[in-house]
């Protein structure tokens, strides 16, 4: 296994805890860690200046381009064979960093499994569900946690998935479904979350964004689950629907033709996602 680890860290207006974040990793973590990258994601405070006094290697973005681009850009300025990503408000504990990086072996993403029931405001955990239970069905596997923020991958299996990852909040989660749709070795470490330091930049727009999420992953990694299904079941309906009347004489249910029809170009567009969906994840392999 590779002897040394980079440290991406994503920030936006952490000041008040940023500094302790990157010393107690700096402490617990250093028979193996080769360096900290904090992505200064446009903060208006001083969190670059406080990063940099800590120590980490700051990368600053001119403005606020969210916490995937921030990920994206941490991930893309290392060299070490393995990244860890983990959140700068806190919540990451650097023992759990050791525990990971213990795990590594020949798995190519080592994730940390919140254990608790409740880890996140309870607003937010509906929808934290719904898409636990889309990406379960369309990777076929129970995901035992899909968007936990502290990670270790392969360096060189993330780049081959990053042209995939939005800006947003659902970096973690497009990842997690890329490697597990293409046949990567994922392992799970439990961990224990503290509450994190200061306000969260997530808000409720997020849950109209984990909507358009559920709808863009369906597209991406599994379309012909999503289209095959609704093609069968409309298609049936409009044969129920349309075989008696034809039996009883009285001619062809306009009704009927247009749910068969419309089953038949479910089907079609299902066919196309899916060759679609094929040449993205193909792009870079």
């Amino acid at each position: 296994m590779e002897s040394k680890l980079t440290v991406v860290v994503p920030a936006l207006n952490e000041e008040r805890i940023i500094g302790e974040v990157i010393r107690e990793v700096q402490d617990k973590c250093a028979d193996f860690l080769q360096e900290i990258i904090v992505v200064d994601d446009g903060s208006t405070d001083s969190t670059a200046r406080i990063a940099g006094e800590a120590g980490a290697r700051v990368i600053s973005h001119k403005r606020n381009m969210g916490y995937g681009a921030a990920l994206k850009t941490g991930i893309r300025n290392t060299r070490t064979a393995f990244v860890l990503t983990m959140d700068s408000d806190g919540q990451h504990r650097s023992e759990d960093v050791v525990r990971l990086w213990k795990a590594c072996g020949s798995a190519d993403m080592v994730v940390g499994e919140r254990t608790a029931l409740i880890h996140s405001p309870l607003w937010r955990m509906p929808g934290k569900w719904v898409l636990g239970r889309m990406a379960d069905y369309l990777t076929g596997c129970r995901i035992r946690d899909l968007n936990s923020g502290l990670r270790i991958m392969r360096r060189d299996v993330v780049l081959k998935y990053l042209h995939l990852c939005p800006s947003g909040f659902s970096f973690s989660t497009t990842m997690t479904m890329a490697l597990l749709s293409r046949g990567y070795d994922i392992a799970y470490v439990p961990i224990d979350v503290n509450w994190r330091v200061g306000r969260s930049a997530v808000k409720v727009i997020t849950g109209l964004e984990t909507i358009i999420l559920i709808l863009r992953i369906a597209a991406l990694f599994g379309p012909l689950r999503i289209f095959v299904p609704a093609s069968a079941v409309i298609g049936l309906a409009g044969l129920a629907w349309g075989i008696p009347i034809v039996v009883l004489g009285r001619g062809v249910s306009v009704g009927s033709m247009l749910a068969i029809v419309t089953a038949i170009l479910l089907f079609g567009l299902g066919l196309l996602c899916d060759q679609i969906s094929q040449l993205r994840l193909e792009r870079y392999e």
